[in-house]
């Protein structure tokens, strides 16, 4: 009897330190599990900073809505660029009021078919000494190159620095920052255009959009200047887009050749829209 109870003792101590040791392997098991507060912290903590950051440059630039006006488009023009051009008179003299006109009158307030495909808003050719992307466009001559840029801001600081690293236009900057229409009349006179109604177009747009109060802002000048009521005899004719227009009605309407209205307006397509302003070249002239 004494042996079974012995016996008995002894496979109770034994079954005892068997269950110990099966609680010591469960607890080293969960020592050793995935720590998963180091996988977080292992995470770049400044990367929604930097998707912050990049969304405040996107924003910037304000879309166009589809069933805009032609006036709509050129605000919305203004409201992209006015900074930039802005820029550029303060660093390289070159009034901000004579960029943002020669930006809309080149791009169609960027919806020209070269500054879709290029981002150039100026026009500005190839070149000998360009080396970055090109595109061909049909201009004076058939598929002539012009400089493609990442976005419109390049284009925007490749025309200050086309501007003024030329010695042809080193006239302009002797002229009166202020004084838009003789930087108008400048820019004619050194050959950026062949247009002989360059000059016009320029001070048409400049006067009809305000564009000089962006002028006298770097110069930290109150605007004097009020807009000037349409005076036919100083300005180029114009006409304003109404519903049930076409480029053909409109040519006939004025003795005016389609492909004469589009080169005059800078036109790539017969897509035009209400409220649009179209210049009017008159083939008698």
């Amino acid at each position: 009897m004494l042996r079974k109870i012995i016996t008995l003792l002894f496979i109770s101590v034994l079954l005892l330190g068997s269950c110990k040791s099966k609680k010591k392997v469960v607890t080293t098991s969960k020592k050793h599990s995935p720590n998963k507060e180091r996988v977080v912290r292992n995470q770049p903590k400044d990367q929604p900073k930097e998707s912050k950051k990049e969304k405040g440059n996107s924003a910037k630039v304000k879309s166009i809505p589809k069933n805009a006006s032609y006036t709509e488009v050129v605000s919305i023009y203004i409201d992209n660029y006015n900074a930039i051009a802005k820029e550029g008179m303060v660093q390289h003299g070159i009034p901000a009021s004579i960029t943002l006109a020669q930006g809309i009158l080149e791009s169609g307030a960027g919806r020209g078919k070269l500054s879709s495909k290029s981002n150039n808003h100026f026009g500005i050719k190839c070149h000998k000494e360009w080396t970055g992307e090109r595109v061909y466009h049909d201009d004076d001559e058939l598929q002539e190159c012009f400089r493609k840029y990442e976005n419109p801001m390049h284009s925007f600081r490749d025309h200050s620095d086309f501007l003024t690293s030329r010695s042809r236009y080193s006239g302009l900057f002797e002229l009166k920052i202020h004084d838009y229409k003789s930087w108008a009349k400048g820019l004619r006179k050194a050959g950026y255009a062949t247009d002989p109604k360059y000059p016009q177009k320029l001070i048409s747009i400049i006067e009809k959009y305000e564009l000089y109060k962006y002028d006298d802002a770097v110069l930290g000048k109150k605007s004097k200047r009020a807009k000037k009521k349409n005076d036919s005899k100083s300005e180029v004719k114009s006409y304003t887009v109404e519903k049930g227009d076409t480029l053909y009605s409109i040519s006939r309407r004025f003795g005016i050749s389609v492909d004469a209205l589009k080169k005059y307006n800078g036109l790539n397509s017969n897509a035009i829209s209400i409220g649009q302003k179209l210049y009017l070249h008159l083939l008698k002239d």
